[in-house]
């Protein structure tokens, strides 16, 4: 699948849930595609935790 096709499904996917579900539906959804979207590449070794944490607490590696 490519990004375009990845991107048209998202947007489809939360068009459709603003419809439905109103606007908190809505942004319950986005929250929990993107935690989604975190915990997946956490997985498939795409993001590192500790560099996370350390950017997030302001840490600088060198």
């Amino acid at each position: 699948m490519t990004p375009t096709v990845s991107g048209a499904l998202v947007g489809a996917i939360l068009a459709v849930s603003i419809l439905v579900f109103g606007f908190w539906g809505f942004l319950l959804i986005a929250v929990f595609m993107a935690v989604g979207a975190i915990l997946g590449r956490i997985v498939s070794g795409k993001l590192d935790v500790r560099g996370l944490a350390d950017a997030l607490t302001g840490r600088r590696t060198s």
